[in-house]
Parts: C-alpha cells; sequence; structure tokens
C-alpha cells in the first residue's frame, strides 16, 4: 500500500528525493528490478 504522497501523486521515481529516500520501498510504490534480466552473456565458443 502507498502511503507517500508524492508517491500518490506522481510516482516514486518522479519524487525529487528518490535517489536519497530510505523508504521507497516501504512507504512508496518502488519495485526493485528483477535480478534475472541482467544474466551474464553466454560463452560462446
Amino acid at each position: 500500500m502507498t502511503l507517500c504522497p508524492i508517491a500518490l501523486a506522481v510516482g516514486c521515481k518522479k519524487c525529487p528525493a528518490f535517489s536519497v529516500c530510505p523508504l521507497k520501498g516501504v512507504i512508496g510504490d518502488y519495485k526493485k528490478p528483477e535480478d534475472t534480466q541482467t544474466k551474464p552473456p553466454a560463452d560462446k565458443r
């Protein structure tokens, strides 16, 4: 549930304090990107 008034209005990413906010994942709407999207390149032989 989003409790932050800025996250409710425009979203966490557009907030001016996004880079320093310690609670963006707790009271905001920020979701961490999945680690599976950044796979290392396959070894070409």
